[in-house]
């Protein structure tokens, strides 16, 4: 698929995809003879396993140590060492995950507090009418 359909997939804009093809994260598979970029659906998976970190503020050397362990862990060539070691570099990311989901989750609710506190004024200076 081109690039134009990925977004669409995605929810990414064009300058963000071609972003992360930039720096490494999520290169197209292929590019037809017009030079278009050709992306499968496992290339369109990637760029949803790098829209999921963003947020979570990970570096651009976590975001490529990450999807360098989850390609390793996908590849048949790895062995049951190598698995043993990724999976545990795999672990240490997802407590990371973790702790900065539950940040999201404070900054969230003191988010929902600030708007009720907000929705209280509003209705008790509400004009009479």
């Amino acid at each position: 698929m081109q690039i134009g359909e990925v977004a669409d997939r995605t929810g990414l804009s064009l300058r963000t995809i071609r972003h992360y093809e930039e720096v490494g994260l999520a290169l197209p598979t292929a590019r037809s003879q017009g030079g278009f970029r050709l992306y499968t659906d496992d290339d369109v998976t990637r760029l949803l396993v790098v829209k999921r970190m963003k947020p979570l503020d990970f570096a651009l050397e976590e975001m490529r140590d990450l999807l360098d362990i989850l390609d390793q862990l996908q590849s048949p060539d790895t062995d049951e060492a190598a698995r043993t070691d990724l999976g545990k570099r795999l672990a240490v990311y997802r407590s990371l995950v973790e702790e900065r989901c539950e940040k999201i989750r404070a900054r969230l609710a003191d988010a929902e507090q600030f708007s009720a506190e907000l929705a209280t004024a509003l209705r008790k200076h509400r004009p009479a009418g």
